[in-house]
């Protein structure tokens, strides 16, 4: 049998996650953004083949 344990981490063990993104060619954290260019990241709308497929 297969028992997996849940592992809860208290507030003091988590790191924060760094996104990165490719910009322009370049990949550049998400944190290093400016107000507008975050803004546009959050808005982005991600491709799916599924959603694209014609009917």
């Amino acid at each position: 049998m297969n028992r997996s344990k849940q592992i809860i981490l208290n507030d003091e063990e988590r790191q924060p996650c760094e996104i990165w993104t490719r910009v322009m060619g370049y990949y550049r954290p998400i944190s290093l953004f400016n107000i507008g260019k975050k803004g546009e990241f959050y808005e982005r709308c991600f491709f799916t083949e599924s959603a694209a497929k014609l009917q």
